[in-house]
């Protein structure tokens, strides 16, 4: 054989491969990270029980026809239609018990049942964002202004026309909502989510008051063309929910218009009780502990034991050496990772749900990215500190590197020690930022709530705070490339 193909890189990926695995210590290493990741999350999921029963709340959290948790809790003054047909209303300024909300809602909607988390068009005045088209939770378009509101189903297609004086129309959009059954409930709606004051804390993080609200809007100029039931019906849609109980919603009619008073809201769950899927992977945290060891490990112990002599030896191109090691440990440490993510999200949920814990639904895709990311998260952290040991060439100092990059940084923003600006920006210029993508819940324009460290949310998005941590392991590996260039072994 050659030099060259002794120095060839599927060669080197060999070695490295051979040193990772007859070294017990960091194959043990490596069993670790997936075992914490599992072990953890099952003790946590032990630990956490509810007493939700029937008779106190509503132990479900609906999903939407997307697979994502919603709050779907409203006041429906509704009749059925059969096939095609057009409603239309004048709908009066909103008023609210207590003021009114930016997001309280009043309107018209077209749904599938009365089911919770069934697909829907509706037209709405909103308490300060104006007329909106939305519909199935997650979409929402400004429409526009206007008070009177028509919503025309057409098969699965649903137009919005809104007008100011009801003769001139102008188009609010028109969505489609596939596979719609011919018989759907059409009627009014009215409903306001929760008033919350948001302030940091003395101590930093934030400090939340509030309480439900209800809003109240009268219709007038009700037209309904098509195969519509005679009179009116009104159920209070979500009353028993926990995340949004009822202060009595209900309707009157008078002359021909009808008084709608309504709580809750119709739009994406990102606040409330429940357990998320990232809550099943709080033993991942340790996990990466771990590999941030042997990844250590992995580069200092040859400089230690005065190995990495012969190493250079066999394979005057250093950088290629470190770059097999990285490959190496960053592919058996996403392997490791992910099977402890495999394991620890079904059996975890299982135990909180036989628990009687409240599970935050989310679509498979929003699953699949929670735990594939955080195998990846963990293995590149691994790769991170491989560089950074290959720098300094200590195995203490590099560790506590690691440490001080990734975990202090996330303990910091997430345990409401401080500020949520300050919490924000650590999570955006810090490795830590890469824990961005096990949020499951995302932030949405239409629902204003707590979207701070703490509760939860991140400053990036998932994919975005995970680059961030692999801009900081390709720095290192190329510093340490540089370095280990320059330097003698």
């Amino acid at each position: 054989m050659t030099t060259a193909q002794r120095d060839g890189f599927p060669q080197l990926l060999h070695a490295e491969w051979t040193k990772l695995r007859t070294v017990r210590g960091w194959v043990a290493g490596l069993a670790v990270t997936a075992l914490v990741t599992v072990l953890i999350g099952l003790f946590s999921a032990l630990g956490s029980h509810t007493a939700c029963g029937d008779d106190k709340c509503d132990p479900t959290v609906p999903a939407g026809p997307g697979g994502q948790a919603v709050t779907d809790s409203f006041f429906f003054v509704h009749s059925t239609l059969t096939g095609d047909g057009t409603l239309t209303a004048r709908v009066s300024p909103l008023t609210g018990t207590r003021g009114v909300e930016p997001w309280a809602k009043a309107g018209i909607i077209v749904k599938d049942g009365t089911t919770r988390g069934s697909a829907y068009a509706a037209l709405m005045q909103t308490g300060a964002r104006g007329v909106r088209m939305q519909h199935n939770f997650t979409e929402d378009i400004a429409a526009p202004a206007g008070a009177w509101l028509r919503l025309t189903r057409t098969g699965d297609t649903i137009r919005g026309s809104v007008s100011a004086d009801g003769i001139t129309w102008a188009d609010a959009g028109a969505v489609d909502l596939p596979g719609l059954p011919e018989t759907i409930e059409a009627g009014l709606f009215a409903t306001s989510p929760s008033h919350n004051v948001i302030a940091d804390g003395r101590l930093g993080g934030t400090k939340i008051t509030g309480g439900p609200t209800q809003v109240s809007a009268t219709f007038n100029g009700i037209t309904r063309d098509g195969a519509f039931t005679e009179g009116w019906r009104g159920d209070d849609l979500g009353a028993d929910s926990m995340s949004y109980p009822s202060l009595g919603g209900g309707f009157t009619e008078s002359g021909g218009a009808i008084t709608v008073r309504g709580s809750g809201d119709i739009a994406p769950a990102v606040t409330g009780d429940g357990e998320t899927i990232e809550q099943s992977l709080v033993g991942a945290f340790a996990g990466l502990i771990a590999a941030v060891v042997v990844g250590t490990l992995f580069a200092t112990s040859e400089y230690r034991r005065g190995l990495i002599r012969t190493t250079l030896l066999a394979s005057p191109r250093r950088e290629r050496v470190l770059a097999a090691k990285a490959l190496v440990l960053g592919t058996v440490t996403f392997v490791a990772a992910l099977a402890g993510a495999l394991i620890a999200v079904p059996l975890g949920r299982a135990i909180l749900r036989g628990n009687g814990n409240i599970l935050i639904p989310v679509p498979t895709a929003t699953e699949l990215r929670v735990i594939v990311g955080t195998a990846a998260l963990i293995a590149v952290a691994a790769v991170f500190a491989l560089a950074v040991g290959s720098l300094l060439r200590r195995s203490a100092g590099a560790v506590a590197i690691g440490i001080a990059t990734l975990v202090l940084p996330y303990l910091l923003a997430t345990s409401s020690v401080l500020p949520s600006g300050v919490a924000q920006w650590l999570l955006r210029v810090t490795p830590a930022a890469a824990f961005a993508v096990q949020q499951s819940i995302p932030e949405y324009p239409q629902v204003l709530a707590t979207y701070t460290p703490a509760q939860g949310y991140y400053p990036l998005p998932p994919w975005g705070g995970f680059a961030v941590l692999c801009a900081y392991a390709a720095a290192a590996l190329g510093l340490a490339m540089y370095a280990l260039r320059r330097r003698d072994a």
